[in-house]
């Protein structure tokens, strides 16, 4: 798959617009447990409204699944063959969660349609960039091509990859509140 290439823009002492940073992605975590999922961390913001400011770059931080209270995220993830994924004991899930710090959002159980299941209590914007994946939910599933959008509202899913090639996504998480009835 191509590089990734992350902008950033700022602004100079006098206050115009610059380019403050500008190459790949400071922070390229791979998941360990699933060989092959690797998490470019492009941005993220800790409160809404977001400070724009000038500072330091805040993916300079552990590896989270989901953004902070009030916060986002801005990722890319590149997402193996389920040939890879269905070779991961559940062992191996529990620790893959635990290494994007969101060991409860697992969801698996004997009767999930997909090993990776799980949920977190956001909305996210997900964008598949390159190959084809299966959106999973608990009743039903997709098949995303190139440039199809998920708006993923706190849903219980996983993703499929049905074919011998990684699949590449964008994400964009937003903190989310699960409204009365829906946790």
């Amino acid at each position: 798959m191509n590089p990734i290439r992350r902008i950033v823009t700022g602004h100079n002492p006098n206050g115009k617009a610059v380019i403050a940073m500008d190459g790949a992605p400071p922070e390229t975590i791979e998941l360990k447990a699933v060989p092959g999922t690797i998490f470019y961390e492009i941005w993220n913001t800790n409160a809404s409204p977001a400070p724009i400011d000038n500072s330091a770059d805040p993916t300079q931080r552990k590896l989270q699944l989901h953004p902070t209270p009030q916060g986002s995220i801005i990722r890319i993830v590149d997402i193996p063959p389920d040939a890879v994924q269905n070779q991961v004991s559940e062992a191996d899930i529990a620790a893959g969660f635990a290494q994007i710090g969101a060991a409860a959002a697992t969801t698996h159980s004997s009767d999930s349609p997909h090993k990776l299941m799980h949920r977190t209590e956001t909305i996210d914007y997900g964008i598949l960039l390159a190959g084809e994946i299966w959106l999973v939910l608990d009743e039903g599933e997709t098949k995303l091509n190139p440039g199809d959008i998920v708006i993923q509202r706190g849903t219980n899913h996983a993703w499929s990859n049905r074919t011998n090639e990684p699949a590449r996504m964008l994400f964009i998480l937003l903190d989310g509140k699960f409204a009365e009835g829906i946790a």
